[in-house]
């Protein structure tokens, strides 16, 4: 009983009085701490490999060489503008109305005969044939347009990141987007006649003079974590304009050169056919999520490795002792603060080291970057250090409700490594939604566009669920854990009372 005192006088005295002695048990045994600063020394390190050994070289008909730097949207995030556009000016308000009566395309599958090329038909779900009004053919400035998809019905998107559902395609379907000002609606109709509004949208800034007209294009076909060659082909007719009465001009917007400098690489086209206009396209007109670069969060890849360091760390806290009596859950409490704060001290200090420096020597090296905002900078480096603390926590509250260190530590690997590392290798991705793993959310530097397709690995940038609800259910978890084990030790404290 005596062993029991102090802990006891502690809890009467105050929970201050408790912290400082739990702070102070935690700091004595040396090893917990080196096993701390290990976990830093081990990320940090693995982060800083990954950065060092990067380099991005692009083949273009000068050779092979550095990358450009990604192509930057209205918003300042990466994108792809490429794309077969049949157009006009449009100078002051008016409108467009078409007919798609058909889209079809050719996509290169895995080669069933190695090194013989497999070319079929076929769209890709994202593939896009509509209407379009942009500012500009310079790619990357402010657009609008209304579409139907390959596998997403019809569409309206802005500015690259934007994207308001439509209704079902089923055969033909009718198109139109007019602008009045800076305000640009588009519309969807199945006979031509009753038309629904898809959305709208204020392109802020707008000239006088835009261009208007009709466009195709479609995303590569996504196999082996890569993008190959896909194409689009949409049928217009019925085309109707109003304010813009010019003859059509033809660009292949975004096309890349082949090995000579001149020859367009998978160029697009248009064929007239009396009132019908062919029009092929490949490329893209949305966020590029891989395309456009290297990504923060990739520098703590080595995060889960220095995390079963941490878990191990917070779970062996428990073995400082938790007495049987009134002020026991007082005392978990206490723990959990000081092994979170231990542990938040190293998940910032490790996070803000190695994404600043890794990202510096990504650059150095000539790496395209995707770009990343001061604040979702500093969100990825607090959020790791959040997400540290928090697993620390869901850890001690394991080990106190299992009573078995070696236990606890297996589960909250089991709970929060093992998921993140079979998403990292694309393998049951949606166990980042219903795991303590989700909290790793919080450190993707870009978003995840709903209407991009991509590799749905950790390794590709895709978390299924966004930053802050990621952290929130990892929250929960810990909280859970906690909370059961506080009960656990309360109904035995009260059967001890009574015996």
């Amino acid at each position: 009983m005596s062993s029991f005192t102090p802990y006891r006088r502690a809890g009467q005295n105050g929970f201050s009085q408790v912290l400082r002695a739990e702070w102070a048990t935690f700091r004595s045994v040396r090893g917990r701490v080196l096993t701390m600063a290990a976990s830093v020394l081990v990320t940090v390190s693995i982060g800083l490999l990954i950065a060092g050994g990067a380099r991005s070289t692009c083949v273009t008909w000068k050779g092979d060489g550095p990358c450009p730097a990604p192509l930057v949207g209205p918003d300042g995030t990466a994108v792809t503008d490429r794309y077969y556009f049949v157009h006009q000016p449009l100078k002051g308000n008016g409108s467009i109305t078409a007919r798609v009566s058909d889209m079809t395309g050719q996509m290169r599958l895995p080669d069933a005969v190695p090194g013989v090329r497999n070319v079929k038909k076929g769209v890709v779900p994202w593939a896009k044939a509509g209407l379009l009004v942009r500012q500009s053919l310079t790619r990357g400035t402010p657009y609008a347009a209304v579409m139907i998809t390959g596998g997403h019905g019809v569409r309206m998107q802005h500015d690259f990141t934007h994207d308001v559902a439509g209704g079902p395609v089923r055969g033909p379907r009718w198109l139109r987007l007019t602008r009045s000002g800076d305000t640009l609606t588009g519309y969807e109709s199945g006979d031509g006649e009753l038309w629904t509004e898809v959305g709208t949208t204020e392109l802020t800034g707008l000239p006088e003079t835009v261009e208007i007209g009709l466009f195709a294009t479609s995303p590569g076909v996504l196999w082996d974590m890569a993008k190959a060659f896909a194409q689009a082909t949409a049928t217009f007719d019925q085309i109707r304009l109003r304010g813009a009465n010019g003859s059509w001009r033809h660009d292949d917007v975004g096309v890349s050169l082949g090995p000579d400098g001149r020859t367009p690489h998978h160029p697009g086209g248009v064929v007239e056919s009396g009132d019908k206009l062919l029009v092929t396209g490949g490329g893209d007109i949305g966020p590029a999520t891989v395309d456009g670069g290297l990504r923060a969060d990739l520098l703590l890849t080595g995060g889960a490795v220095g995390l079963i360091l941490v878990l191990g760390a917070a779970a062996t806290f428990f073995r400082t002792g938790l007495p049987a009596e009134p002020h026991q859950a007082r005392l978990l409490a206490a723990k959990a603060v000081v092994a979170g704060a231990f542990a938040f001290v190293a998940g910032l200090v490790t996070s803000g080291v190695v994404v600043p420096v890794g990202l510096a020597m990504l650059r150095a090296h000539q790496n395209p970057i995707q770009p990343i905002t001061l604040g979702t900078e500093l969100r990825v480096i607090v959020g790791y250090a959040a997400l540290t603390a928090v697993a620390a926590v869901l850890a001690l509250g394991l080990a106190a409700l299992v009573k078995r260190v070696i236990v606890a530590i297996g589960l909250a690997i089991a709970l929060v490594v093992v998921p993140y590392l079979l998403a990292s290798a694309g393998l049951v991705p949606w166990l980042l939604m219903i795991t303590p793993a989700a909290g790793f959310a919080i450190t993707q530097s870009i978003p995840t566009f709903a209407h991009v397709d991509v590799d749905q690995s950790l390794i590709g940038g895709y978390y299924p669920l966004p930053p802050w609800a990621g952290l929130i259910v990892t929250c929960g978890y810990a909280a859970l854990s906690l909370g059961a084990a506080m009960a656990v030790h309360r109904r035995r404290t009260s059967r001890q009372v009574r015996a």
